[in-house]
This record gives structure tokens, C-alpha cells and sequence, in this order.
């Protein structure tokens, strides 16, 4: 049966008045101005670099992100320098941020980026909407968000800190609903500002409207890691780039675990093209 959908959530929200939008975006642009972090990716408009941060930040804490990220550029600078090594060595430098399969969407938009390239042209990502959605691996908030911090873009790209402080700030109902909630975000985006304004409301929801400080809770919780499939898929994948090319029953030997959970694991990772399988072994794709 399907989940019911809640009033709140079907409905759309009454946008806020014209003085209490313009009283927010002083009150958290002051903010920011004096308060705001200084990340790395905050100090390039390169839309590359930009994506691979939105990319390492889903689901992944920021204090994890900033050493990993350098180090991702050092080794991966451009987009064709990404879609040139083989994906093997782009899961490998990846290790420790988990959920593999952004590590493979990266390196697929950026080969698709590079076969797409105009004779005579550098690589680069498009820079509408319709453009980054239409590569692989980038959904629609990676795509405004690579907008808005690339080129100051005046659009609104919602995130679990913009909703929370959005909807602590301007008094919405907590289950309101995406469309719902991107209509409000639209409609209180200062123009002309849309990176410092998204940046602000980032940090206020990271540093001070908390979901603990403001009870607003998430709308999807990370499961227990450890002993998960999730925490398999991984040890998985990584006994096969420390080790090499591995038949299912040798791999269920390293994981401890039954051959045929095992095999289910490499079919699901086979779908997401994180492996593949030669001459009845498992290797990295």
C-alpha cells in the first residue's frame, strides 16, 4: 500500500510577506558575512570543482569532505583528466567516503562530458538546467547547486539545512511538501546573491538551527551502517581493488558471509556498474 500523503505535504504553502523575506535575507547575509566557514570549495566558481563537492557532500559530513576533496583534485583536476583513468583508480581514491556509486556517476557525467565536447572546444559542463540534467548521475538539486555556486545563478537549490531553516524561520509546516517548498525557497532568494544566500543558509542550519536545537527532523535517516548490506557492498568492493579479480565463493570466504547474499551483492553492484563479471570472476568495471 502506498504511503498516504499528509495535508501539508499536497498542499501548497502561502509565501511569506514582502518585509519578513527582506528582514531574513539581511538577518542571515549579516550573518554569514561575519560567521560563514571558509571552505575550499568556496574559493573557486570552477563548475567542475563545484560538482565534485555537491557530489562528496551527499550524505557525507563536511570536516570528512575538505581533506578529501583537495585530494580529489590533485588527483582528478580537470573533467578530462577524471574520464581518463579507469574507474578502478577513481574508486580507489575515493575510499572512506562511502556510498560508491557517487564515485561512478561522477566519472560517468565526466566521460559523457568529454564525448560530448565540440571539436576544437575545451571539455566543460553545460550551464542551464536542462544541460546538467541531461548527463549522467546529476539529479535536480546537484544540478541547481552547481548553478548557484559556479555562476551566482538566481535559483534556489533546497537541501535538509535550507529546509530546516526555511521552515524554523518562516513558521512552515515541517512535512511540507518539495513543490511546496521550492516555491518558498524561489520566492525569498535574493537576486544577485544567490551563492552567499545559499552558503548562509548551509552554515545557519549546520551551526545553529540544528535539528536538534530546532526539533525539525530530516526527511530520510541514514540506517545503522556497520553489519549492513550497505557496510558488505563496500567491504566488497574494496577486497576487490586491494586484491583483484575474485570468484563469488572466494569473496564470500573474505566477507564471512553466504555465496549467495554474496552474489546478490555483485549482481546489485553490476547494476550500478561498479563491477562486472570476466571469465566467472568478479572484477571492478
Amino acid at each position: 500500500m502506498a504511503p498516504r500523503e499528509s495535508a501539508s505535504e499536497g498542499r501548497a504553502a502561502a509565501l511569506p510577506a514582502s518585509d519578513r523575506v527582506a528582514e531574513l535575507q539581511a538577518r542571515l547575509l549579516a550573518w554569514y558575512s561575519a560567521n560563514g566557514r571558509d571552505l575550499p570549495w568556496r574559493r573557486t566558481n570552477d563548475p567542475y570543482a563545484v560538482l565534485v563537492s555537491e557530489v562528496m557532500l551527499q550524505q557525507t559530513q563536511v570536516s570528512r569532505v575538505v581533506p578529501r576533496f583537495e585530494a580529489f583534485l590533485r588527483l582528478f583536476p580537470s573533467l578530462e583528466a577524471l574520464a581518463d583513468r579507469p574507474l578502478a583508480d577513481v574508486l580507489r581514491s575515493w575510499r572512506g567516503l562511502g556510498y560508491n556509486n557517487r564515485a561512478e556517476r561522477l566519472w560517468r557525467c565526466a566521460c559523457a562530458s568529454v564525448a560530448q565536447r565540440a571539436p576544437g572546444r575545451p571539455v566543460s559542463l553545460p550551464d542551464t538546467l536542462d544541460g546538467l540534467l541531461a548527463l549522467p548521475g546529476i539529479g535536480p538539486y546537484t544540478a541547481r547547486a552547481v548553478l548557484v555556486f559556479a555562476y551566482d545563478a538566481d535559483l534556489a537549490a533546497v537541501d535538509a539545512n535550507v529546509r530546516r531553516v526555511l521552515t524554523h524561520e518562516l513558521d512552515l509546516a515541517p512535512d511540507l511538501g518539495p513543490p511546496a517548498l521550492q516555491a518558498v525557497a524561489d520566492a525569498v532568494l535574493p537576486r544577485g546573491r544567490s551563492r552567499d544566500w545559499h552558503n548562509a543558509l548551509m552554515d545557519y542550519g549546520s551551526l545553529v538551527l540544528t535539528a536538534r536545537a530546532t526539533g525539525i527532523a530530516p526527511r530520510t535517516r541514514q540506517s545503522a551502517f556497520e553489519g549492513s548490506r550497505r557496510w558488505y557492498r563496500s567491504r566488497l568492493l574494496r577486497t576487490l581493488l586491494d586484491e583483484g579479480p575474485q570468484g563469488v565463493v572466494g569473496l564470500a570466504e573474505r566477507l564471512q558471509a553466504d555465496a549467495t547474499f554474496v552474489d546478490d551483492l555483485c549482481r546489485a553492484l553490476e547494476r550500478d556498474g561498479l563491477v562486472s563479471r570476466r571469465d566467472g570472476r568478479v572484477v571492478v568495471a
